[in-house]
């Protein structure tokens, strides 16, 4: 189905024509806004009047004789010194969402004329620890990042660049060869019926007994860090410990992923290790080009604009001086994996933003070599720290950092208590169901509605509050339509352009009608914030509709029919757009 101009395009599109008659050879920006004292506002005349030397009224007046009113401008009048408020008409209206509706699968969203290619960093945990909230913020806005491009025609590569490599293996690998059955399961390795649970302390115990050894026994010590060195050597024996590791934490990751309602597949993980046999050849790239030399042994790219405390510049250290990787070897040898084996036009990397400078330098030092361009373009999609209710880092009482699984248990348990308070008919399992749906859907919506480089307060109160900018809010706005389709009997959603409309019903449409442009925005800029507020608005607006316009008791069938079509159209929004953002609509709640 061809895709659905909408209102402000068309608006935007006849007032550039009046502009360019009115005055020949300019191309310009009507700048169209919503308005509250008309559907829209223009705004740019009074910049092409400064141009042209003109009288902005005058030229305005110029403007609005070229506008042809009728099928979908009503009305055009100039304001103040040059504004031009628009007014549709209520035909227009309900015909543009007529054609959205009859595209069931993407509400007449366009997909993008020219997709690329963009690999997504997003979701890192480490093999062998516990993730704890840090680890939330990169899964929750990667994800919606995905889904939003993916909607949008891109075609998009995960990457799960996990923790799986480095010094701390050489001492779990030399334990678990002194100790063979301490990752050995109730039911055995590969049953698959093991729980993240299981696996985590499994791993979490197994973690302990060989830091606390490592700490106090020197001959342990000595032997572990021989173990890193076979490691890195590739000995068959010592690869096979470390792959049960990696093993045992996918389970786990799995099962956190599984909570989250969050799709994490085992093709897309490629962790550190993935990338070992391009680390030499990066490093020596690197320095054939120039772009890297040598420096006290290690070997550095240095940067003008990067200095320490003294005055003197803090390079990036791409190979150690006794011939070891850090984090920089990785992440070059993955930009160059990529951009020339996955043929990727964008790279992001959804990262904690006090990795910021690291990924400049790595970025800038790419640049150099000549793997990022014009035409690929790398991008750190930097997140904030997610802060307790005192404005402080988020942390146990005992001062730990908050493991994950326990937040997201309490954040399903605090909604179910709220689902079970409003159910009218529901059993125990679904509200266990829509629990663990508004629960998490509470968490992530909480930060996904923040712009990503902000901090944002983790209040389990205010995200599972029925009022407010909170998912359950939208939730809940979604079932009520739900709930009177249901009960709409004999009565059909349809669409009725004949109609004049209600205030309340012009300023829902025209907020519907805006959708596709919302997601367009929220997918170029990476900020599913925007749509999370576009959303809130929506439900807020079907409130306002709500309380103002009897639905099943208006006055004519017709009226009751283009209620109901009001009501569909703004459900399957809603819908649409909490898909976008990882977060289930439930039908009853």
């Amino acid at each position: 189905m061809a895709p659905v101009t909408s209102l402000s395009d068309s608006v935007n599109q006849q007032l550039a024509s009046a502009i360019s008659a009115a005055l020949p050879e300019t191309t310009a920006d009507p700048l169209l806004r919503r308005s509250d004292r008309a559907d829209f506002q223009a705004n740019g005349i009074l910049a092409l009047a400064k141009k042209a030397k003109a009288n902005p009224r005058d030229l305005a007046t110029q403007v609005v004789a070229q506008v042809v009113t009728g099928d979908v401008i009503k009305d055009i009048e100039v304001s103040g010194p040059g504004f031009l408020n628009v007014t549709l008409t209520d035909r227009s209206i309900i015909e543009n969402l007529a054609a959205r509706y009859a595209d069931t699968d993407r509400l007449g969203v366009p997909r993008a004329e020219r997709p690329g290619t963009t690999v997504i960093d997003y979701a890192q945990p480490n093999v062998a620890k516990e993730m704890h909230v840090g680890h939330l913020r990169s899964a929750v806005i990667g994800d919606s990042v995905v889904q939003l491009l993916e909607f949008t025609g891109e075609n998009v590569i995960r990457r799960h660049h996990i923790g799986d490599w480095g010094t701390q293996f050489g001492m779990l690998i030399q334990y678990l060869d002194e100790h063979p059955h301490e990752l050995d399961h109730k039911a055995g390795i590969e049953d698959t019926a093991v729980s993240g649970e299981e696996a985590m302390s499994n791993l979490d115990r197994l973690y302990k007994a060989a830091r606390k050894l490592f700490d106090s026994d020197e001959e342990f010590k000595t032997r572990a860090r021989r173990r890193v060195v076979d490691l890195q050597a590739g000995d068959p024996h010592t690869l096979a410990m470390w792959q049960k590791f990696v093993d045992e934490s996918k389970i786990y990751f799995f099962s956190v992923f599984e909570k989250l309602d969050m799709e994490v597949r085992d093709p897309d993980i490629v962790g550190e290790s993935g990338y070992n046999d391009m680390l030499a050849e990066t490093c020596r790239l690197l320095e054939e080009s120039g772009v890297a030399v040598r420096s006290e042994g290690a070997l550095c790219v240095f940067f003008d604009d990067i200095k320490g405390p003294d005055g003197k510049p803090v390079p990036l250290i791409v190979q150690k001086s006794d011939g070891g990787y850090g984090y920089a070897a990785t992440d070059l040898s993955a930009i160059r994996d990529r951009v020339f084996n996955l043929k990727a036009n964008s790279l992001i990397y959804v990262v904690d933003a006090r990795q910021s400078l690291h990924f400049r330098m790595v970025f800038e030092t790419a640049r150099r070599a000549g793997w990022l361009n014009d035409d690929v373009k790398a991008y750190q999609l930097a997140f904030g720290t997610v802060l307790g209710k005192d404005g402080k880092p988020f942390k146990t009482r005992e001062g730990e950092t908050v493991r994950l699984v326990d937040l997201l248990d309490e954040a399903i348990d605090r909604a179910s208590a709220v689902v079970r308070e409003k159910a009218q008919d529901l059993s125990e399992e679904e509200i266990a169901e829509r629990g663990a749906q508004v629960g998490i859907g509470a968490v992530k919506y909480a930060d996904l509605s923040t712009s990503a480089n902000r901090d944002y307060k983790f209040d389990l109160d205010q995200m599972v509050s029925l009022n407010g900018d909170t998912s359950v809010y939208l939730q809940y706005a979604y079932a009520r339509i739900q709930s009177i389709l249901r009960k709409a009997g004999e009565s059909r959603p349809q669409a009725h352009p004949e109609l004049d409309l209600h205030e309340a019903e012009r300023a829902l449409g025209l907020h519907v009608d805006a959708f596709a442009e919302t997601v367009a925005e929220a997918a170029t800029e990476y900020a599913p914030h925007k749509l999370a507020a576009y959303l809130y608005q929506l439900a807020s607006l079907y409130t306002s509709f709500y309380d103002k316009c009897p639905v099943l008791k208006a006055e004519t069938p017709e009226r009751i029919e283009n209620r109901l079509f009001l009501c569909d159209i703004t459900a399957r929004t809603l819908h649409q757009g909490m898909a976008l953002l990882g977060i289930r609509t439930p039908e009853r709640l």
